[in-house]
């Protein structure tokens, strides 16, 4: 999952190889902080916040068939 968060993120945004995901497990939740470089900021959220809610979007219809948990945190 952290591989597919880092993947959309880095085609969206202009500085590719500043994009990092983290992620840290629970027992049954997982989050992913999306670092991402402050000048792109806009580009993974999205006007009014569309592109970031797509993104938690798939990732809960994914980790729903793990049987987990995901939430995902933009972190400047």
């Amino acid at each position: 999952m952290k591989e597919f968060i880092e993947t959309i993120a880095r085609a969206l945004v202009d500085n590719p190889d500043e994009v990092d995901v983290r992620e840290v497990s629970g027992e049954k939740t997982i989050v992913y902080e999306l670092r991402v470089n402050e000048s792109d900021l806009g580009k993974v959220i999205g006007r009014g916040g569309q592109t970031a809610r797509s993104i938690r979007t798939l990732l809960s219809a994914v980790s729903a068939k793990m049987g987990k948990r995901a939430v995902l945190e933009i972190i400047e």
